[in-house]
């Protein structure tokens, strides 16, 4: 999936990712609008993820929720 897919699917599925992690706040989500780098970033911030950590959990999600 291209990462830009998560940006147009971003309405439908944010909800499904506060419940994944939950530390992201709805704000950071609003934040984050369904753009993969800042999604990225903001595991690193409030999970405290390595890049590579970050981009590893989002790209097992987008392979199972989209």
């Amino acid at each position: 999936m291209a990462r830009n897919e998560l940006e147009r699917a971003w309405n439908q599925i944010k909800s499904t990712v506060h419940g994944r992690w939950a530390l992201l706040s709805w704000d950071d989500l609003e934040v984050v609008a369904g753009n993969y780098d800042r999604l990225v970033a903001k595991l690193q911030e409030r999970y405290g993820m390595t890049r590579q950590q970050a981009e590893r959990e989002l790209d097992e999600f987008r392979a199972s929720s989209l």
